[in-house]
């Protein structure tokens, strides 16, 4: 079907994508589509993405082309399903050491600098999906007027807790690694601990409103 495509990931997984806009409404769809193939035989996880749904299986697929068939019949048929998450407030301490890109925001947006934080605590984010790394979450939501292009030169390593944005998308880092966004602030929330049940903080549904603890130049 035009505008869906279905691809082996290594000999047991299958990646589904769609072409749609990054919104509410078709990542209900994605979250459906994994309610639905969690239950067919022989898959044993599945995993929404952005756009996207990943099916892990129990043994190598014989008939891909079946499988691909059911996952775009399913998409077609438009099923949604809503989720009704429960909301999170974060504290966010933006700019200073542990935001240092809030003013370079500011200047690719034509905004001031509590206009950007205004904007960016504004909405109800809705978190889309969770991976990147464990426990990071996709946010839907961003400010338009907010939205950047990433880095030319990423950061090599970024601290766990930085609050980065770029493109249409924001998120908070749950561990320390690499990154391309643009960092506008820091969160002492701990998004991933391998010792707490769950592990992760967040999962698909639930919603994140950010607060300003402090804004620093």
């Amino acid at each position: 079907m035009s505008g869906v495509r279905t691809s082996l990931i290594g000999s047991r997984a299958v990646l589904f994508q769609a072409d749609c806009p990054f919104d509410l409404p078709h990542q209900e769809r994605f979250w459906a589509l994994a309610e639905a193939a969690s239950g067919w035989p022989g898959v044993r996880e599945a995993v929404p993405g952005m756009t996207n749904l990943t099916l892990l299986l129990d043994h190598v697929p014989q008939e891909i082309g079946r499988l691909a068939g059911d996952l775009a019949r399913l998409w077609q048929s438009g099923i949604r399903k809503a989720v009704e998450g429960r909301l999170l407030e974060i504290a966010i301490t933006y700019g200073g050491a542990g935001g240092p890109h809030l003013g370079e925001v500011a200047q690719m947006t034509g905004l001031g600098i509590d206009e950007v934080v205004r904007r960016h605590c504004a909405p109800e984010y809705t978190v889309y999906a969770v991976g990147s790394h464990a426990g990071y979450c996709y946010l839907g939501g961003l400010d338009p007027r907010l939205e950047t292009p990433r880095r030319k030169v990423p950061l090599t390593n970024l601290p766990g807790g930085s609050l980065s944005l770029a493109g249409l998308q924001t998120g908070v880092s749950a561990s320390a690694g690499p990154s391309g966004w643009n960092t506008i602030g820091s969160a002492e929330a701990v998004f991933f601990d391998p010792f707490r049940e769950p592990a992760a903080l967040l999962k698909p549904g639930d919603r994140i409103r950010f607060t300003p603890l402090e804004v620093l130049g």
